[in-house]
């Protein structure tokens, strides 16, 4: 009998928040360069639910602490009583009262899962080093000693001392006319979960794009960025037009190196991006569109627990089809969906059917398993499926009224359950029953009655694909008004096993294996290793080794594995590791190093 999970618990923490809360922080961080380390003071207000709770528990990984006291000086006794290798230690802090707060002196380790410390020749200017932290969904933890669930949202001050001519930016408010003179100041009134912390240190300017959107990057790279992500501030306009006014202020970004793991990090005030996105033609902008997405979704309205993940990715992955449909048109965002089903379909064919649910079965695991296709994908043809049920214009009005509802809550999978229950099915009871909600949410793999996205644009290629197969030659100039979206759907279409031969008149007319687009690239290089095409192995080792963004990186290695080239995936491995995020190392690890 399967162990029954209590679903309003959050698993992957240690911290006792229905007892006692944190409400604000005050930080103050020095950053130590040589030594990779942190030095830091966590001031934390508490907030009593149990008012004769005596004991704080707080989530800690791999951090020094020097000292506890609280908000009569007193030295508190603390001990780390706890440990688990997924998370973590348990910060152990007697109280002696209800005091208003304690105060933590502590120390980071070197290897810190959430910060990732990059010498001067891992940069694009070769001159300083590079600091950024990566706290979701379990790393804040690694940098500060405090409840890093997602259900304790909390405010915070901080100040941070780094070496001059450093520039360093929070997941805060910005101030982009600071001086560098060593000490920046940074507040965030809005409460937050904790594992949108965020901090950034480098050589870093800024470039404006509107009234309340910019971006910060590298010198060599800023002006690429600006000019890629130019349309920032009509996406925040379009999606205002949808949920309400801009919740936080500003919405500015920060390009960070190659290494950064993600596509985007959903930071408030500063969103984190990869380099990966500036493709020169803004093909690859709709993750900006997703990241600004989450300021409502995810940011605002937050999951409760990482098994409630899809109420972030789901509803912000059709958000940010929505703002692409305003901004680029249908057609793309007609292709994007397609693709999204196709990544999608991908995976439905590789996940057991009882992992194929929306929440994440991810309660005795790692939360970082909860980042896959359902979280994102089934979660978006969820939301999809209600907007053509209702009609856009009923489901406008449901969505905005749902964001306002729970704005700066964190909510579960039932919490969601039931406000439908109470709203949609019985203002919309004729368009949408509790069962098909149910299967929707609790169901394995896709609903009886679902029917895929299509998009008419693709015939062109389906029409190309059809006649190749049958032994016509491709013509170039039969693609040369095709999307990058065209061709990942090309790729993604080619069949399994593809003859040398075939492979190289590919290569020799499209050259994608030195396409400058990073997604173009990928697709072609899995199809290239399972087809054993090794004239791509020397592009494929400079793209791993310059790239570390796991939704690439990942599944080349897996790829890698898979078709047997072990040495290969070894020495590769062993090269790229070192420029590698420390939260995507850990994974890669477990997966690759036997």
């Amino acid at each position: 009998m399967s162990k029954q999970w209590d679903n309003n618990q959050d698993h992957h923490s240690f911290a006792n928040v229905d007892h006692v809360r944190v409400t604000h922080l005050d930080l103050a961080l020095s950053v130590r360069f040589e030594q990779k380390q942190l030095l830091g003071t966590a001031q934390l207000q508490l907030d009593y639910l149990d008012a004769q709770c005596r004991e704080l528990y707080l989530d800690c990984r791999t951090l020094t602490i020097e000292s506890v006291i609280d908000d009569a000086g007193q030295a508190l006794t603390f001990s780390m009583d706890k440990q688990d290798p997924i998370r973590g230690e348990r910060l152990n802090i007697r109280l002696l009262s209800a005091t208003k707060w304690v105060s933590i002196g502590y120390r980071t380790s070197a290897d810190a899962q959430g910060l990732q410390w990059l010498t001067p020749e891992q940069t694009s200017g070769k001159q300083l080093p590079f600091l950024f932290s990566q706290s979701q969904p379990i790393n804040a933890r690694s940098w500060i000693p405090l409840q890093d669930s997602p259900k304790a949202r909390i405010t915070f001050n901080a100040t941070v001392e780094v070496p001059k001519g450093m520039r360093a930016v929070m997941s805060a408010m910005n101030d982009a006319d600071a001086p560098l003179t060593g000490r920046f100041s940074f507040e965030m009134e809005k409460s937050i979960p904790t594992h949108l912390m965020a901090i950034a240190v480098g050589d870093l300017q800024f470039g404006a794009i509107g009234p309340r959107t910019g971006v910060y990057a590298e010198p060599e790279l800023l002006q690429a960025a600006v000019k890629e992500f130019e349309d920032t501030e009509q996406m925040v306009e379009i999606a205002e037009s949808l949920l309400g006014p801009y919740p936080w202020g500003r919405y500015d970004m920060i390009v960070l190196p190659p290494s950064f793991p993600f596509g985007g990090m959903e930071n408030p005030r500063l969103a984190f991006m990869t380099p990966t996105l500036i493709a020169g033609d803004k093909s690859l902008v709709s993750t900006v569109a997703h990241e600004l997405a989450h300021s409502w979704t995810g940011n605002l309205v937050s999951n409760a627990t990482w098994r409630d993940l899809w109420l972030n990715e789901g509803f912000t992955t059709y958000f940010t089809n929505r703002i692409v449909e305003a901004v680029f048109g249908q057609e793309q965002a007609q292709l994007e969906v397609v693709l999204e089903y196709g990544r999608l379909k991908e995976e439905l064919a590789l996940m057991p059917l009882a992992a194929q649910t929306l929440p994440a079965n991810v309660q005795a695991g790692d939360p970082n398993d909860a980042f896959n296709r359902f979280t994102y994908d089934k979660a978006s043809m969820f939301v999809h499926d209600l907007e053509k049920r209702l009609g856009r214009e009923s489901f406008d009005k449901f969505l905005y009224q749902y964001v306002c509802h729970f704005a700066f809550e964190a909510i579960t999978t039932e919490t969601f359950v039931d406000y439908a229950k109470q709203t949609l099915l019985v203002e919309h009871g004729d368009k949408i029953s509790e069962q098909e909600l149910q299967e929707w949410v609790y169901g394995r793999g896709m609903p009886y009655w679902f029917t895929p996205p299509s998009s008419d644009s693709l015939d062109k290629v389906d029409a190309l694909l059809a006649d190749w197969q049958m032994g016509g030659k491709i013509d170039k100039q039969n693609t040369q008004d095709w999307r990058v979206h065209h061709w990942q759907y090309f790729l993604g279409s080619l069949p399994g096993s593809v003859d040398q031969q075939t492979l190289m008149q590919l290569d020799e007319v499209f050259d994608f294996t030195h396409s400058t687009n990073a997604e173009i690239a990928c697709d072609w290089y899995r199809v290239a290793i399972r087809n054993h095409y090794d004239l791509v192995l020397p592009a494929l080792e400079r793209y791993l080794v310059k790239i570390g963004r796991g939704k690439f990186v990942r599944p080349l290695f897996t790829e890698l594995q898979l078709a047997g080239y072990h040495s290969e995936l070894a020495a590769i491995y062993a090269k790229a590791r070192s420029g590698y995020h420390p939260s995507l190392v850990v994974q890669l690890d477990k997966q690759f190093a036997n």
